[in-house]
């Protein structure tokens, strides 16, 4: 799974990468950083976890969780062309947008600080991409309509019909995941990685001063943006990332302190997979354990698919168990 990072320069982004990759990359002054900073991280599994006590594997293979950290520079600003990273970020299977709740003197916002206001720029910039796409798209339809036998036009017309409808939504600022669109739709657009269909996860970053306060602030960002596929939570990621510096037991003690029940490598780990509709089914032996990323609800034989395409083309059967017994 590929996610990644986005949000207004000195929303902390990057506070939030090092703290889920346990990294160091630099935190830009002033939040204008141009580099996308990019990681891989273990998914934690417990069961993954038992099962190589059990087998005594020859090796351990967890999940893992691509982060691709993209600069702040370009969104919310008056100049909304594509830049140049755009392309990679439609690469991506979800958004993680980090908003600013935050308030500290040292370092500058531009405005006053309100997460909901700074949410709609990064989704407008998002919109203004998508809708680029889908007028060059529809530009070409029309075109194609016109060189096209009368008998052949019902394809193009209902293209065009469905085109039309993701451009009025667009220039009403609506992310194209507000459609509810049929399993067909979204396989015959897949292709043109529209930014707003990918799921979202809103990530408020709240001061340390403002922990006992995150259900409100999350309440109110999600009664301002709700749509399907988004999810909205909160953290300090200074805070986190600072807790991802220390071993185990000293994490574990200023979390009861502070009151943390998990820390965000786990919980943007876990949201995210609930987002995409992935789970992890196991494979155990003396060779190898491993941990499989799949859609909810996929067959065997498509699961069977993702070990390796030929299992999927000659399955036969799979022996099945569920983990708990």
């Amino acid at each position: 799974m590929r996610l990644g990072i986005i949000g207004l320069p000195q929303s902390g982004k990057t506070s939030l990468f090092n703290a889920l990759t346990g990294g160091e990359a630099p935190v830009a002054a002033g939040g204008y950083g141009q580099d996308t900073h990019v990681a891989v991280v273990k998914v934690p599994d417990a069961r993954l976890d038992r099962l190589t006590e059990m087998f005594s594997p020859k090796k351990t293979t967890p999940a893992e969780v691509h982060y691709l950290d993209f600069p702040g520079a370009g969104f919310g600003s008056r100049d909304r062309s594509e830049v140049a990273w755009v392309g990679q970020l439609r690469t991506v299977d979800a958004l993680v947008i980090v908003v600013r709740a935050f308030t500290d003197p040292s370092v500058p916002n531009d405005g006053p600080i309100d997460p909901v206001a700074a949410l709609e720029k990064v989704q407008l910039d998002l919109v203004v991409a998508d809708l680029a796409v889908v007028e060059r798209k529809r530009t070409r339809l029309e075109s194609d309509l016109k060189k096209t036998k009368t008998a052949e036009r019902a394809p193009i017309e209902a293209e065009i019909a469905l085109f039309e409808e993701f451009q009025k939504s667009l220039e009403e600022g609506q992310p194209l995941r507000a459609h509810d669109l049929s399993p067909d739709q979204l396989r015959d657009i897949r292709g043109f990685q529209f930014l707003t269909l990918k799921p979202v996860l809103v990530l408020v970053n709240v001061g340390e001063d403002q922990l006992g306060d995150r259900t409100a602030i999350e309440e109110g960002v999600r009664a301002a943006y709700s749509y399907p596929m988004t999810a909205v939570a909160s953290l300090c990621a200074k805070l986190e990332m600072e807790l991802a510096q220390l071993d185990g037991e000293d994490a574990a003690t200023f979390m009861a302190d502070l009151g943390l029940v998990e820390l965000a490598a786990g919980s943007v780990i876990r949201q995210s997979y609930d987002l995409t509709g992935l789970i992890s089914f196991l494979t155990a032996g003396e060779d190898e354990v491993r941990a499989w990323p799949i859609v909810r609800g996929e067959k065997a034989p498509g699961a069977a698919g993702v070990i390796h395409s030929d299992l999927e083309k000659g399955f036969i059967r799979a022996e099945v168990v569920a983990y708990d017994d």
